[in-house]
């Protein structure tokens, strides 16, 4: 039998995996995202690294706890595919928003990402109280976060590829 705290080390490294490659994606500096019109009401710039060190810490340690009490690999294997295909769109976001520009598209991840973040906690719930609630922070920012990214959207119809609006007209 493995070391339980061995169960962790997994989570970890894609959770800190998903932190590196997606703040490698994010361009807070950039003179697009300068120019991009955002709510009053979003948090300041700051806020934003110690909460996503926090949640994906929260999530890794979440993970463990689930994977200790899962009762046969198969479940293990499931939970940790799972968690991967979370953390691979929790970073495409970064990458869409950012480099890419596309906060549409990013909306349509956000969304994704929500309900895989969700389908997560479920699965905690399952085997780990105390690890659905670690997880809950993480499900909850992610929602605030698809709404704020829904928000700058409409605050900037010019982001919207004329592909994909439904709103624009002849002329504009």
């Amino acid at each position: 039998m493995k070391a339980p705290w061995k169960r962790y080390l997994l989570p970890a490294a894609m959770c800190a995996a998903a932190a590196g490659i997606g703040a490698f994606g994010t361009r807070v500096d950039s003179d697009w995202y300068k120019s991009v019109t955002t709510p009053a009401w979003q948090p300041p710039g700051w806020v934003f690294g110690p909460a996503w060190s926090t949640l994906y810490t929260l999530t890794a340690v979440a993970s463990g706890r689930v994977l200790t009490r899962l009762p046969n690999s198969r479940d293990r294997r499931a939970y940790l595919g799972e968690l991967g295909a979370n953390m691979a769109v929790n970073v495409a976001w970064s990458w869409l928003f950012f480099s890419a520009r596309r906060p549409d598209a990013s909306l349509v991840d956000s969304l994704m990402l929500e309900a895989s973040t969700l389908r997560l906690l479920r699965k905690a719930a399952a085997v780990d109280k105390t690890a659905a609630l670690m997880l809950t922070p993480y499900a909850t920012w992610v929602g605030f976060a698809t709404v704020l990214n829904g928000e700058i959207l409409r605050l900037n119809p010019d982001e919207m590829p004329r592909s994909l609006s439904c709103t624009r007209t002849a002329g504009r």
